[in-house]
């Protein structure tokens, strides 16, 4: 009896070595196990075409638009500014306002002193001829320029070393040439009336002198 009680003892303390063993084994992390892989995440690739009825659109960011067509002022205005890279279309229409205010008064004055730096030889002729004219029948005129809309430039070119440039001249002035005696002849004093002036202003793109001068005036063509 004896015996059999150490022999269970034994077989007690065997299996509990036993399971010892199998949890120090079973229960720790050699570092050899595999980590549990995760399921691929989806990726949001774009679409393509997968069949001959679909097209693909161009990237429209890389799609430069269609050029617009020039018009022959646009393409005149470049050519003087090839020529002259000191022109600038704006520039020269703020100078065109000012001359056109200065040449409109001078020529009211009679003061062909200013006027002959401003205008070609054929303009300044007709303009000192008109002013020699009141002159001898001692008429006067009185010109205001009331109001003026933006001037346009509506043609411009190159010819040679020439470059020219028409503006549109839309005004309203109040005009009136007058008698020795006072007595109104032509125009009003009291009533503004609309001028459309079309001016074309002239200068050697090669010329060390920055000014433009007038060229011609009357209805454009």
């Amino acid at each position: 009896m004896g015996d059999q009680v150490i022999d269970i003892i034994l077989f007690a303390m065997v299996a509990a070595f036993l399971v010892f063993r199998l949890w120090s084994v079973l229960g720790r992390r050699t570092g050899h196990e595999q980590t549990p892989v995760k399921p691929p995440q989806p990726i949001m690739a774009p679409r393509t075409a997968t069949s001959d009825n679909v097209v693909a659109l161009p990237d429209r960011s890389r799609v430069s638009a269609p050029a617009r067509p020039s018009s022959p002022l646009d393409a005149g205005l470049a050519e003087i500014a090839a020529a002259d890279p000191h022109f600038r279309p704006e520039t020269f229409v703020d100078g065109a306002r000012h001359a056109f205010d200065l040449i409109v008064k001078s020529f009211a004055d009679g003061d062909t002193a200013t006027l002959r730096p401003l205008l070609s030889d054929e303009v300044y002729d007709v303009f000192a001829e008109a002013i020699r004219h009141r002159l001898a029948t001692k008429e006067t005129v009185e010109t205001r320029v009331v109001t003026m809309r933006d001037p346009e430039l509506v043609e411009a070119r190159l010819e040679g070393r020439t470059a020219s440039v028409t503006v549109k001249f839309v005004s309203s002035q109040i005009s009136a040439t007058r008698t020795a005696d006072g007595k109104i002849v032509e125009g009003d004093a009291e009533r503004a009336v609309e001028h459309t002036d079309y001016w074309t202003f002239a200068r050697n793109v090669r010329a060390s002198d920055p000014n433009w001068i007038l060229v011609s005036t009357g209805p454009h063509e």
